[in-house]
């Protein structure tokens, strides 16, 4: 029996999570989430092993399959097999804080929107928490570019920290977007295009070794990767020309078969 009216499921894309899943779990709050589910891209630690021993389910990925592949994973299974309402993302490696989630979810609950991010730029000093100061910079740069293509305003477009409504997802062809990080940016891209409501709540970030984070190299290759998506955002909207992430979704796309759903652990 769901604890709200609409079913909330935090889904936990994982990868050499080992050394902060714990904490992560703690710090979700009782009574928001109904359940929890992990989806291990293929780690090389205890990721999977400490899962286990958690109230929580768990699907491994026999092979990496990148941010994106793990998150579509993720509300694939949330929704076709958790039968979720509300999907909330919660990196367990502990970079944002999980007692936030009741901030994510209210409006959700309420059918205000379709979408809630968290933003480290409402949150507060990213820089004094920890945020390198070209990150900094390259995420305030990208998020006017992306502001300007999308004629909405948000502060932030790159947090992790988010939740979805289930009409927000199946309304959109998620399973076309990237395997990598711009998996991201092609969802909000393709929330605007479809004209899903989006709000932001202010976050936090912590930065220490364990957390996730990307080089400077890769950094670039995302930041290039979302000017790519605003060029044929342009496009779409222009009627030029609709790339894959813009068309409607195969009927079967979330009924996906064993082999690409991965191995549910038990």
């Amino acid at each position: 029996m769901p604890l709200h009216e609409k079913k909330v499921v935090a889904v936990l894309p994982a990868y050499n999570a080992e050394k902060t899943l714990r904490a992560t779990y703690d710090d979700i709050p009782s009574g928001w989430v109904d359940e929890i589910l992990l989806v291990d891209d293929s780690s090389s630690d205890r990721t999977v092993e400490l899962a286990r021993q958690l109230p929580m389910r768990v699907v491994v990925h026999p092979k990496n399959r990148g941010y994106g592949g793990n998150q579509k994973t993720c509300y694939r299974t949330a929704i076709n097999e958790m039968a979720g309402e509300i999907m909330v993302m919660v990196h367990p490696d502990h970079q944002y804080d999980p007692k936030i989630i009741p901030e994510l979810v209210r409006p959700l609950l309420r059918g205000e929107c379709d979408a809630v991010f968290g933003s480290r730029m409402l949150g507060g000093r990213p820089i004094e928490g920890g945020m390198p100061k070209w990150k900094y910079w390259a995420n305030l740069f990208l998020t006017m570019v992306e502001n300007a293509t999308f004629y909405i305003f948000l502060s932030e477009y790159h947090s992790g920290f988010r939740a979805y409504s289930r009409r927000y997802l199946e309304s959109i062809n998620f399973e076309a977007n990237s395997d990598d990080f711009v998996f991201d940016t092609e969802i909000i891209a393709q929330g605007v295009a479809r004209g899903m409501r989006i709000r932001e709540v202010p976050i936090s970030t912590r930065y220490f070794d364990e957390a996730s984070q990307i080089g400077f190299w890769r950094a670039v290759r995302y930041g290039l990767a979302i000017l790519k998506t605003m060029f044929f955002y342009k496009l779409h909207k222009k009627g030029i020309y609709s790339h894959r992430i813009f068309r409607g979704r195969d009927p079967q796309a979330l009924r996906a078969v064993s082999g690409q759903r991965g191995e549910a652990a038990p």
